[in-house]
């Protein structure tokens, strides 16, 4: 029998198909559309998903069921001595606090980490996660290493429109209204537990620019240590335009010559409910693989 299996959710960003490269387990975030559930990269595509909020249909998020959840912890135990369970942040999702719950009956075996990360952020987790468990960590101690780390992360994104922080009450109909005449883009920024406003710029070139100075201020700063150890990781997320990705991806490099830019990936759907499409965003993590 294995000693340690990596379970986390799809809001990681990390797909069914890579999970079975890495050797570890995703649960399929579930949202309701038009009050039918779905699960994301199950029976529901990034393409899907897209498609119906351009048709502007009633999308939400939801959380595992303790049910589903259970069910891949018992069949993973039947592989694996323990369990590092990584779901999204707590400040984010109740899908943490409700795995915390359940772990209580397995007597240590299943370690849910509270590591306050979503997407490529929660996706370094993971890999961080599963080097921890090559070098023979066992799970309460990968558990307390990744928590330490907590605030290690940072994300900037650039929204592209203000329909859907309206349509999720972030912003009232007013200031989407001007916010739109004015051609504003948003950035948004997850330091930690919450998704907040950063701040509101004219045209992307100039979100651009400042989401780049934002990371900048990060590296030279908080960062400073990790960079001289060469600890830390860059990562790019986008929707829906990948060709505008590239040019981002890019764009980042330039900015950051000597930082390593790790991944450019699809943003989690959970974030995406929030922001709509159109959006580019770039990250920095702590990586201890």
């Amino acid at each position: 029998m294995s000693r340690i299996a990596i379970v986390t959710d799809s809001n990681s960003g990390i797909s069914q198909a890579e999970a079975k490269e890495l050797g570890i387990f995703v649960i399929p975030m579930p949202f309701f559309i038009n009050e039918k559930i779905y699960y994301e990269d199950i029976d529901l595509s990034q393409e899907q998903f897209y498609q119906m909020l351009a048709d502007d249909v009633d999308v939400s998020t939801s959380q595992p069921s303790p049910g589903d959840v259970l069910d891949l912890w018992e069949d993973v135990l039947r592989q694996y001595q323990e369990i590092v369970h990584i779901p999204m942040s707590s400040g984010l999702s109740a899908s943490c606090d409700t795995a915390l719950g359940l772990a209580k009956e397995y007597g240590g075996k299943i370690q849910v980490v509270n590591n306050q990360r979503v997407s490529v952020t929660m996706q370094q987790s993971v890999r961080d996660a599963m080097a921890l468990a090559k070098q023979g960590k066992n799970a309460k101690e990968i558990k307390e290493i990744l928590e330490s780390e907590a605030l290690e992360s940072s994300i900037y994104l650039m929204v592209d429109t203000l329909k859907y922080l309206k349509k999720g009450g972030r912003i009232t109909p007013a200031a989407a209204l001007l916010g739109s005449a004015l051609k504003l883009k948003p950035i948004l920024q997850i330091q930690g537990e919450k998704l907040d406003a950063y701040k509101k710029v004219r045209g992307v070139k100039a979100a651009k620019k400042n989401m780049l100075e934002a990371m900048k201020n990060d590296v030279e700063g908080r960062f400073a240590d990790y960079v001289k150890k060469g600890q830390l990781k860059l990562h790019v997320a986008y929707t829906t335009n990948e060709e505008e990705a590239i040019q981002w991806t890019n764009e980042v490099k330039e900015a950051f010559p000597d930082l390593l830019v790790t991944r450019m990936d699809p943003l989690a759907l959970s974030i995406v409910c929030h922001t709509g499409p159109g959006v580019l965003a770039v990250a920095a993590s702590h990586s201890l693989d």
